[in-house]
């Protein structure tokens, strides 16, 4: 049985391309008489609201849009997360990171020049020969610091790994050209790739729908997958929506989020047709 879902961040309010991605999901598991899960990524403090997640809901809802079983929030299973870090930090993957962004910004700028991974310029390694002892100090002392996954380490105990796009077929993980990824901040006890990856496969998620600007990071969810001994779902990453000047639609697009089209006096059916989805 075919089992997908959506996953939005509440930073803001749902827009016809968020809407979009969720009916994609929504439709392939209605059509297969699969299941299909709602789960709500509230992980950051700083940027994530309930009242925004409140209105997701809302205009789910409104568009037709159905869900099975309890709708999963993040932020009620900060626990589980840190017990997964634990977990890697048990296998000698983690580090502490004391970095500012100016000090990683500092650092390549000395170097001259800096490994370009697929999301900007690669983390330098600049905390990673800290002698076990220093980190013990700085971290009881109250510092600050991100914890960020030992790539090299990662990969080299993961062994090479696949993984399969409905569209493109089999695709080599290369999670290396990542760097060092954070997978904790100071401020947020997990991140995206460590929480997305746990909660598809405890919720049973065997087909992921999400947009091509999440492609890059099946890469490290598929080495995050191996590290956990976790199943492997199949991917369907969707085009992306842009306006007429080419740019994706985003939350900064308040004339095209589903609250301001209703408003506006549109029926669901109506924004359903705007996405290619009547």
């Amino acid at each position: 049985m075919i089992v997908t879902r959506f996953a939005p961040s509440p930073t803001g309010l749902l827009h016809l391309g968020s809407a979009y991605s969720a009916l994609v999901g929504w439709r392939r598991a209605r059509d297969a008489g699969g299941r299909f899960l709602l789960r709500i990524e509230d992980i950051d403090p700083t940027r994530c609201q309930p009242e925004h997640a409140e209105a997701i809901l809302e205009d789910l809802a409104w568009l037709g849009i159905d869900w099975d079983g309890e709708v999963r929030r993040q932020s009620e299973y900060l626990g589980e997360y840190r017990a997964a870090l634990d977990r890697l930090a048990g296998k000698g993957l983690l580090y502490p990171c004391f970095c500012t962004r100016s000090d990683i910004e500092a650092e390549i700028a000395r170097s001259g020049h800096a490994p370009h991974g697929p999301e900007g310029p690669v983390y330098p390694g600049i905390c990673r020969a800290i002698p076990a002892s220093e980190r013990e100090a700085r971290i009881a002392a109250g510092e600050p610091h991100a914890l960020r996954l030992d790539m090299a380490q990662a990969v080299a105990l993961a062994g090479p790994l696949d993984w399969q796009d409905e569209e493109k077929g089999t695709i080599r993980a290369t999670p290396e050209a990542f760097g060092d990824v954070v997978l904790a901040r100071k401020e947020t006890p997990t991140s995206y790739h460590l929480s997305v990856t746990l909660d598809d496969a405890l919720q049973g998620v065997n087909l992921v729908t999400r947009g091509m600007d999440l492609f890059e990071a099946t890469h490290i969810h598929r080495l995050l997958q191996a590290l956990f001994d976790l199943p492997v779902p199949l991917y369907a990453h969707h085009r992306l929506l842009t306006g007429s000047d080419g740019r994706r639609y985003a939350k900064r697009d308040r004339s095209l989020t589903i609250a301001a089209l209703r408003e506006a006096g549109h029926s669901a059916a109506e924004v359903r047709a705007m996405v290619g989805m009547g």
